[in-house]
């Protein structure tokens, strides 16, 4: 899809989602032919003539001033990161660099990793594309059906592989989620060759991946709550944290912890005891780790809103 039909189609589906009661709109009544606010409406609250808007959601965003994407996003009451992604659009408009292709493959700092090596509870660290690319030995048991692959990716794995149905207790929340981060990053950097082809992939081979992605919706993880199915210990109640890794631009740290002294509690040390006989998990690090700067020496293979989500 062309960035022009990417704003259109995103403004209209915002555009669909607000009825004039959530506005300060005066409604008149009458039978409306849209689901949401008309053209007209959305001019209006953002001080804007009917004729610019039109030209606005027919995809030209370029020459669109900070004030005007401001007023735009107050109108369709985007939320933060829907905002930031309609920025995003803005600025691939003005650009026509071609997509970036052989990207380095990441590869965490020692020092990282040792850090994760030293840590009892669950952590991963995953890219733009939903690899896989460093990992405890906690977090390879937690995802033990993932790191079954050479190359684990979280969004191949929720999209493509029959068994996140049992893995993920609220798989339709997982898939949501999924495909909305998936969108967020692309708005964030859309000259990655690599994430464009893991999306048109999962577009080509999955139709829940279709169905979800036409949604329009983005979200990024930051904290929230998750329901494992895991195959060994069974279900696991764990809470996710995410931070962004000092120093590596698009890579993300997860980790996950439990309640002390909860059911869950008691299943991580299950799993850890698991995973401390496992010698298949100790060998399925994804990535060694380098000393000084990330090894830059590989070429990654493609592999792929508003509410806490599940990956």
């Amino acid at each position: 899809m062309s960035s022009k039909d990417e704003v259109r189609a995103f403004l209209m589906s915002r555009r669909a989602n607000i009825t004039p009661d959530q506005t300060d709109l005066q409604n008149f009544g009458g039978q409306r032919r849209v689901p949401g606010l008309r053209r007209s409406e959305v001019a209006m609250l953002a001080g804007v003539s009917l004729d610019y808007y039109t030209r606005l959601e027919r995809g030209n965003l370029r020459g669109a001033s900070e004030h005007v994407l401001n007023a735009l996003a107050n109108a369709l009451q985007l939320n933060d990161l829907e905002r930031e992604y309609l920025f995003g659009l803005a600025r691939t408009a003005t650009t026509a660099a071609p997509a970036r292709a052989g990207q380095k493959k990441p590869v965490v700092r020692e020092s990282v990793q040792r850090v994760l090596d030293s840590m009892s509870v669950p952590a991963v660290v995953w890219n733009r594309q939903h690899d896989l690319v460093a990992s405890n030995l906690m977090g390879r048991a937690l995802y033990s059906p993932q790191f079954e692959s050479d190359s684990p990716n979280l969004a191949r794995f929720i999209f493509l592989d029959p068994r996140a149905k049992d893995y993920y207790v609220d798989w339709p929340l997982a898939k949501q989620m999924t495909a909305a981060m998936l969108r967020m990053e692309a708005g964030r950097d859309p000259l990655n060759a690599e994430l464009t082809a893991l999306i048109g992939e999962l577009s080509t081979r999955s139709p829940e991946f279709r169905s979800n992605w036409a949604e329009r919706d983005v979200h990024e993880h930051r904290t929230g709550r998750k329901l494992f199915n895991h195959p060994v210990v069974g279900v696991v109640d764990v809470t996710y944290d995410v931070f962004e890794m000092p120093g590596e631009k698009g890579l993300w740290i997860g980790i996950y912890s439990v309640e002390e002294g909860s059911e869950s509690a008691e299943k991580l040390a299950l799993l850890a005891s698991w995973a401390a006989t496992n010698d298949q998990l100790a060998a399925r690090r994804p990535s060694p780790p380098s000393s000084g700067h990330p090894a830059q020496n590989q070429t990654l293979t493609a592999k792929s809103s508003r509410s806490t989500g599940e990956q």
